[in-house]
């Protein structure tokens, strides 16, 4: 009797620490799973004093970006840099890396970095550099690769999401009343212009969702008459013409992609970021909000009359605002129906899947939907 308890316990204690050794095999993948995840989430390399000397003077030569932060030259140098792996990353010859000297000072020291962004190239099988120079473009610096590198790379063309201004367009685009339309007037040969490209590019995938907005441009080198018929002296210069005043008015504000979402969200009523995403603010409508409160505290013979004057408000309502009070009366409805753990649990639900890598036109129907919903919770 006594030897068969013992076994008992033993199995007992077996089955015990198979189930913690399971749990820190599943902690421990985990852990690695987040730690690829964070050195391999884009196409370039992050380089570490870990890692540095495994990765860079091996079986390949390697483009290393030193960079801070903080720097501007830096983040203007990004979007060229990450279009750069991208072309890359199939090349197995080559490897496009960058370190952070905030973080790694003892790399970037080693390598004689005393400006940021300092570009290097590193052939096959040495540590010893050789300083880039050149525009800090994806194209140029791809030539460079190609050159130091033994490879024939290209630079992908990624599609624009400003929408092209001419004689022949520029009317019907521009003076659509249905339309709120901002206008780069720039020229080729301008830096500003050149400068301002990529965060103009940035403005106009942020709203690309947004079929009242248009985000544009025109060349006003080649399209004279129609920069002097606007008064444009200058290059770049910025107009806005929204639905309300087709003659147009000067934009005035900051050139930051921060800067340009605030007045695209303020003066078209939108509510976006400046990836793109919908900010909690959007879809929200004060007066409906303000009847909500009523109807979620109403008692049930009381609630019918809330949701009356709910639907009346609505009817009132005129574009995207009519079809978001649409979203109000049909959430008001569910709650009716559900009971009042209806919206808290629908929210947790659109969340879960808003987690998941959903299209931007679904993620911005779900973020819509949780957004009236939050009134309810």
């Amino acid at each position: 009797m006594h030897r068969k308890l013992d076994n008992g316990i033993l199995v007992a204690q077996l089955h015990s620490r198979k189930k913690i050794w399971s749990r820190g095999l599943a902690l421990g993948v985990l852990v690695f799973a987040l730690v690829f995840v964070s050195v391999s989430a884009d196409d370039v390399v992050v380089l570490t004093e870990d890692n540095f000397e495994k990765e860079v003077g091996q079986d390949r030569g390697a483009l290393v970006e030193f960079y801070a932060p903080w720097c501007g030259h830096c983040k203007k140098l990004a979007p060229e840099y990450e279009k750069l792996g991208s072309s890359f990353k199939k090349a197995k010859s080559v490897l496009i890396g960058k370190v952070d000297c905030d973080e790694h000072k003892s790399v970037c020291s080693k390598y004689g970095v005393s400006g940021y962004p300092t570009i290097q190239w590193f052939p096959k099988g040495s540590l010893e550099p050789k300083k880039y120079e050149g525009p800090r473009t994806a194209e140029s610096l791809a030539e460079f690769v190609n050159t130091e590198g033994g490879t024939n790379v290209k630079i992908a063309a990624t599609p624009s999401n400003v929408v092209v201004l001419t004689a022949e367009n520029f009317n019907d685009i521009v003076l659509d009343e249905t339309k709120d339309v901002l206008v780069e007037f720039y020229a080729p040969w301008c830096g500003h212009c050149k400068n301002l490209a990529p965060t103009y590019e940035k403005v106009a995938t942020a709203f690309k969702l947004e079929e009242d907005v248009v985000i544009a441009n025109l060349d006003a080198d080649k399209h004279r008459d129609l920069a002097e018929k606007y008064d444009v002296s200058g290059f770049p210069t910025l107009k806005f013409f929204p639905k309300t005043n087709k003659a147009g008015q000067d934009y005035e504000g900051g050139r930051d992609l921060d800067d340009f979402v605030t007045f695209i969200n303020e003066k078209c009523g939108t509510s976006r970021d400046g990836k793109g995403q919908l900010t909690s603010k959007a879809g929200i409508v004060e007066s409906l909000d303000a009847l909500v409160k009523e109807f979620v505290a109403a008692g049930d013979e009381d609630k019918k009359a809330v949701f009356s004057r709910i639907e009346e408000e609505v009817d009132k309502l005129q574009g995207s605002a009519s079809r978001y009070g649409k979203m109000y009366v049909k959430a008001a409805k569910k709650f009716t129906e559900k009971g009042s753990d209806y919206a808290k649990n629908e929210i947790q639900r659109l969340e879960r899947i808003l987690e998941k890598a959903v299209s931007p036109s679904k993620a911005d129907e779900l973020t819509l939907k949780k957004n009236i919903l939050s009134a309810f919770a």
